[in-house]
């Protein structure tokens, strides 16, 4: 059996000064071999190994839970900008619907008959361009008129008994339906044929 030597602390200026003669036969060390804990090199592995585990089993965790953390931040932030984003496309819309009235009078106003051509022409030059602004922002007409009525686009204020044309084909159009960036804003207001 191998014995055990009990080290103290060693000067950094003069290292040689507490170094003394231990041998291992000496009095002095078995008396303080009763003091240390007897353990063999597989008893010292054996602990060193499980506490490796231990740490690597939270290294583990913290490391998981670090990825969480930033996929919820990632997440978190596209869902604001999301949020963001939506609300500006709502609000530009909100905006875009209390135009289009407007849009309706050039329309109305275009459709009279005016013995004044420049006047007419400064009209229509204002309505197409506040039409090809409202295109920009996301504006899309309805395309009614002779289409297939669609009760999600269209809202029907007058039915037609006919037999020359298909049944529930629109017939005519009162009032200009829109679409405001693939979302409904207004429906288009329409006669619906019906057939006999």
């Amino acid at each position: 059996m191998r014995a055990s030597v009990k080290l103290g602390p060693v000067e950094s200026q003069n290292p040689n000064a507490n170094v003394s003669d231990v041998s291992p036969d000496s009095p002095e060390t078995a008396s303080d071999d009763s003091n240390l804990p007897a353990e063999t090199l597989e008893g010292q592995l054996a602990a060193v190994t499980a506490e490796r585990d231990q740490l690597v089993k939270e290294k583990a965790e913290l490391y998981e839970r670090v990825l969480r953390a930033r996929a919820e931040f990632d997440n978190a932030r596209r869902r604001a900008e999301r949020e963001r984003t939506e609300f500006l496309q709502f609000a530009s819309m909100d905006l875009v619907k209390e135009i289009l009235p407007i849009l309706d009078d050039f329309e109305r106003a275009l459709k009279v008959e005016t013995g004044d051509r420049e006047y007419a022409k400064g009209v229509e030059l204002i309505y197409q361009r506040l039409y090809e602004t409202l295109k920009k922002m996301g504006l899309e007409p309805i395309e009614a008129k002779g289409a297939r009525f669609d009760p999600n686009l269209h809202q029907a204020l007058d039915r037609v008994h006919t037999a020359e044309a298909e049944d529930m084909t629109i017939l005519d159009e009162f009032q200009r339906g829109y679409n405001f960036r693939g979302k409904l804003l207004r429906p288009s207001l329409v006669k619906v044929a019906v057939r006999l």
